[in-house]
């Protein structure tokens, strides 16, 4: 290795300056929004195109012509705020950050419509200094070049200066630390975010600027590569997405290596790129582990209103969804007997190939929460994997080279697709730590360097060229040499996979996957463990797309990968999609393949498709058709079932449930001995940053006992609870039914036995009551991936019998009538209910109950001490329950614990602790009224189930 010249670090230098800017703007936006904006660069070409404008056709002077492009970036900045950003304020940030892409297509949109600067192909690019200077020998710099040393540094110290000095800076930098504070001080959040938005449009308009100086050329105005927007959010990543200083020190530094890759492997494209894809893999990952995950939920994905059980036994309402599939498959199946143009027959297989990718984002996005940018580079690898396969694979390792024989097209495209599935499992492990918004970088980084390295490797070429041929025969003995024949073959693969995900969907595979995307704290403390569900969603998403990908490039019978369908701008094409369709629907990529790929083949001429099935399309559908257009025949259906529910079928009379359901009559394992904790607790220490939340605490609770844990707010009983259930880390031992379970993940803690609610009772709001409570079943019997999606016998019967334990269980606790409800839409009583079934579910034996009355009125509160009795008797479970309504917590308690500042400051019977000075002083206060109020009559006026119809 040599370094290189002085000209080539300066070069590098220069274009990591510009990168570093981009990075900062994108630190800017996600600072204040926690957005990762991936219009970044885009945003700046309304104004680096009206700045060209301006000055080479209407020869305005630079300075006045530059002043009004950066006016015209801000302004759009804003515009984009209070149009797009301001509708989707409350949204989820996944669904926030694919908006970013419909805004980049807007501003592209909006250059294209300038006036025509073709006839001025002799001008170049307006820069503020002509001419060169070479200051050392072997050293040439540019005006071009000037303009970037000037102008960066000018920009960054503008930047810190404004959010440092200025009262609008001051108030953008406290929203950004803490929202909530901000808010309560009266910095309204919205203004924030335009003031943030119309600085990211300055920001991204001088970049631009400054990169088209560059080039030089005014025909590249609107052409930045996507290896220019990665490299600027890997910059931002490695700075944390907070520091602007990093970022831009990190976009030298990325300009830097990029020179000295280029100088020393000018033989290995693509390079620099793997290179950056590994360094944003090792930042997400660290950065991951500092961060919290995201609160908000898909509200945006399409919600299926399940059959009211009544109406199930209706003939024509059990098949009415079928309805919609059936016209569709026939329509499939008789099109292309119709038209007999073998061009038409490649379209239509084309779009199916698409389908089948895009139902890897349906997996992996609309389920799993997981936002990938990068799902047609684990098609591109399926298609040059299967195609290296069936013309047999030779594989150098060293001086060796190692020969595999020919597979056959089936075999082949089977191996691709499991190859695919293996890699999306291995990238995908560097991003399981957080939600969604990293993954899309990780994924597009990902893109990238497939499109530029791994696409490129000699080992999947035909010998001694650049191209993949992928021809095709026969299919188990069918001649597939013909495009309709080719299209059936495509067509019965795309229904065996949508087979496969609706099976899926309506299984514990689904359920869970969703569960952990809305809560993953609940669902561990179901003993689902998030990150064997997350890496579980992301190999099912990449095999899928590796099998779309293979078969769509058997229908070319080549891998264009230089040209079309697996390059980066195309995973972002794979999103759209799939929101368009419909995110989260089995059906929704079939419509979306269908609108966005079919739309233009069939409009060809007409000028406002291309808009609509662009990423322009998918702006316009999140702002005002959020459910995409499956959302449509939803809507539809759910109103002939509303119909049907009055006129069609009697009602039935509500369950009661007279005896316990057949699902807590199990056999448990033999109980420890009286003298024996079933709950140990020793020295446990939290900290947060340098704050100690709890400092030493020790404490036990016994068989069949109820101990309780009072303080006031911020003692830290929450944290505590959430130590001994491993939800954060903690210094210390916990001892669960006689193991030490110290070093185990929150999920194992509960497959020993430990049970937990939180102090929210969020749950899973995306799901029915039925459904979290098929979740805490989980726990007894885990669902088969291959079984299910293989469609065995025995996963049926298992799927029905643990149905009929969760109704059993729902109408235990008089939850009948809310099975179908989903869990977003009930009311806190109500939750607080569904999430006792689901600790009957766990079986648990030991029950950490955070709050369990916050929320509910108290007249319902009065019903939840003989509740959590009847809970205790009929599991046997010992319970930890925390409550601030202390004529509860000292009626139903067998002994007490009081924490202050993190510490135990008393113990013992409910009579000692309330009357203990130091909890008088420290809680109950000197107020008679109040400790007269914690003198409870006792839990013993009776054990009559709580029902859940009062709560509303």
């Amino acid at each position: 290795m040599q370094m290189p010249t002085m000209q080539l670090l300066f070069d590098g230098a220069v274009t990591g300056l510009i990168i570093g800017l981009l990075a900062m703007g994108i630190v800017l936006v996600h600072r204040s929004t926690r957005v990762i904006n991936f219009a970044v660069a885009n945003m700046g070409l309304v104004g680096s195109g009206l700045f060209a404008l301006l000055a080479v056709r209407y020869h305005v002077p630079y300075w006045i012509a530059l002043a009004i492009a950066l006016l015209a970036g801000t302004v759009f900045g804003a515009i984009v705020d209070l149009a797009v950003v301001r509708r989707l304020f409350q949204a989820p940030r996944v669904i926030m950050l694919v908006a970013t892409i419909g805004i980049a297509q807007l501003a592209l949109t909006i250059v294209t419509a300038y006036p025509d600067l073709d006839g001025y192909s002799d001008h170049t690019y307006p820069v503020p200094w002509s001419g060169t200077w070479s200051p050392v020998d072997n050293l040439r710099i540019t005006g071009a070049q000037v303009s970037v040393l000037v102008g960066v540094p000018v920009a960054a110290i503008a930047l810190s200066l404004f959010l440092g000095r200025t009262v609008l800076g001051k108030t953008v930098k406290a929203s950004a630390a803490n929202p909530e504070l901000a808010r309560l001080n009266g910095i309204n959040p919205k203004l924030v975010s335009t003031a943030v938005w119309a600085i990211a449009g300055l920001l991204a308009t001088l970049c631009m600027i400054l990169i088209s100086a560059q080039n030089a050329s005014l025909t590249q105005v609107t052409e930045l590569g996507p290896t220019t927007l990665l490299r600027a959010l890997a910059a931002a990543v490695v700075a944390r997405m907070v520091s602007f200083g990093v970022a831009l020190v990190s976009g030298v530094l990325l300009g830097l290596m990029q020179s000295f890759i280029q100088f020393n492997w000018l033989d290995q494209p693509g390079l620099t790129d793997l290179v950056v894809f590994a360094v944003v893999l090792t930042a997400v990952f660290f950065v991951g582990r500092g961060r919290g995950a995201e609160a908000s939920t898909f509200s945006f994905a399409p919600k299926v209103k399940p059959v009211p059980e009544r109406l199930r036994t209706v003939w024509w309402v059990r098949h009415m969804e079928r309805a919609g599939l059936v016209v569709l498959g026939l329509t499939a199946v008789i099109v292309p007997l119709a038209v007999t143009q073998p061009s038409r027959h490649l379209l239509y297989t084309v779009i199916l190939a698409y389908a089948i990718c895009a139902a890897s984002v349906t997996v992996l996005t609309g389920w799993a929460g997981q936002l990938s940018l990068g799902q047609m580079a684990f098609a591109g690898l399926g298609a040059l994997v299967a195609a290296a396969l069936n013309r047999g694979m030779h594989i150098e390792i060293g001086a060796n080279v190692y020969s595999l024989r020919p597979l056959t097209f089936p075999a082949a495209v089977a191996v691709a697709t499991l190859t695919a599935a293996a890699l999306a499992a291995v990238v995908g492990a560097g991003a399981l730590r957080v939600r969604g918004l990293l993954l899309a970088v990780s994924t597009f980084a990902f893109a990238v360097a497939a499109e530029q390295y791994f696409y490129r490797r000699d080992v999947f070429h035909d010998a001694g060229m650049d191209t993949a041929s992928f021809p095709r025969s026969t299919v188990f003995g069918i001649d597939v040499s013909t495009q309709r024949a080719y299209y059936y073959v495509v067509l019965v693969v795309l229904v065996v996979v949508l087979a496969v995900v609706a099976r899926l969907r309506k299984s514990g595979i689904g359920r869970t996957t969703i569960g952990v995307r809305d809560n993953a704290a609940t669902a561990a403390a179901y003993t689902v463990s998030a990150t064997r569900v997350k890496l579980r969603a992301f190999a099912l998403a990449g095999g899928i797309a590796g099998l779309g990908g293979a078969l769509l490039a058997g229908a070319v019978q080549t891998v264009p990968y230089t040209d079309k369908y697996f390059l980066s701008p195309d995973s972002l094409t794979l999103v759209s999609i799939v929101v368009i369709g419909g995110l989260g629907s089995v059906s929704g990529p079939v419509l979306g393949a269908l609108w966005v790929i079919g739309l233009p083949a069939i409009f060809p001429g007409n000028e406002l498709v291309p808009l609509l099935t662009s990423s322009l399309g998918l702006l316009v559908l999140l702002l005002y058709f959020p459910g995409g257009l499956v959302q449509i025949g939803y809507s539809a259906r759910d109103a002939v079932l509303a119909w049907a529910d009055k006129r069609v079928a009697p009602a039935l009379p509500a369950k009661t449930a007279t005896s316990a359901p057949r699902a807590l009559t199990r056999e448990r394992p033999r109980p420890l001995p009286d003298d024996r904790a079933v709950l140990s607790a020793s020295d446990i220490g939290v900290k947060f940053g340098g704050r100690k939340a709890v400092d030493g605490v020790t404490l036990e609770v016994g068989p069949n006992e109820i101990v309780g844990l009072i303080g006031t707010n911020g003692a830290g009983k929450s944290t505590l609870m959430n130590a001994i259930g491993g939800f954060v880390p903690a210094r210390g031992s916990v001892e669960l039914l006689g193991k030490d379970v110290s070093g185990m993940a929150s999920a194992a803690r509960a497959r020993v036995g430990l049970g937990r609610t939180f102090q929210a009772a969020t749950l899973f709001p995306e799901l029915t009551v039925r459904e979290t409570v098929q979740i805490a079943l989980e726990a007894r019997r885990r669902t088969g991936l291959l079984s299910t999606a293989l469609h065995l016998p025995h996963t049926f019967k298992h799927e029905k019998a643990k149905r009929s334990d969760a109704d059993d269980l729902i109408d235990f606790l008089g939850l009948g009538r809310y099975a179908d409800a989903f869990i977003g839409d009930l009311s806190t009583g109500t939750r607080r209910i569904v999430e006792l079934a689901g600790l009957l579910a766990l079986d648990a034996r030991v029950l950490c109950l955070d709050e369990p009355t916050a929320g509910v009125a108290q007249r319902e509160t009065e019903a939840f001490g003989p509740l959590i009795l009847e809970v205790r008797r009929e599991m046997g479970a010992s319970m930890l329950v925390i409550e601030h309504d202390m004529p509860l917590i000292m009626g139903i308690s067998d002994r007490v614990y009081c924490l202050e500042a993190g510490r135990v400051i008393a113990s013992g019977a409910p009579e000692t602790v309330r009357n203990d000075p130091k909890v008088v002083a420290s809680y109950l206060g000197t107020d008679e009224r109040a400790i007269e109020r914690s003198t409870a009559p006792g839990p013993g006026t009776g054990t009559r189930r709580r029902t859940a119809d009062a709560p509303t």
